[in-house]
């Protein structure tokens, strides 16, 4: 029981962190990238890294642990099937900032400015990524009330 508990609050702590972190980002990504704004930038998107693995680790041993419900259970729900869709597009969609990022902190390590171009678009893919994470909370309590078979 209490393996149970600090699974799902890990898990939704993931979703918290997740969800703030890849808005700031958005959010930074819009504003002036400088020095100061980079390291914004940058923070909210290790804390949305990090965010990932708890929500994915956590996930993952929810489901396959049989902690919570039998692996057939979610396998077989429509409503985690969907779930799982909206992650695998948010990871998609993860490509191009997780690439242009590590550029950019390769790039200012070096004692370098990096070519910012792409900031637009990066945040445009961030608030993205939030809805998306907003959809998933309607597909998780979906599930989580047997919702959507």
């Amino acid at each position: 029981m209490m393996l149970r508990w600090l699974l799902a609050s890990l898990h939704l702590l993931g979703l918290g962190l997740g969800l703030g972190a890849v808005w700031v980002r958005g959010r930074g990504l819009r504003g002036p990238l400088d020095p100061a704004g980079l390291r914004r930038v940058f923070l909210a998107d290790t804390v949305w890294g990090l965010a990932a693995l708890l929500w994915i680790g956590t996930g993952l041993w929810r489901l396959l642990g049989g902690t919570e419900k039998p692996t057939d259970y979610y396998l077989h729900s429509h409503a985690f099937m969907t779930k799982m869709a909206l992650l695998l597009l948010i990871l998609a969609l993860e490509l191009r900032p997780m690439i242009t990022l590590i550029r950019w902190r390769t790039r200012v390590g070096r004692g370098e400015l990096p070519d910012t171009r792409l900031a637009p678009l990066l945040a445009r893919i961030s608030f993205i990524q939030a809805g998306i994470v907003v959809l998933m909370v309607f597909a998780a309590t979906a599930m989580a009330r047997g919702l959507y078979g």
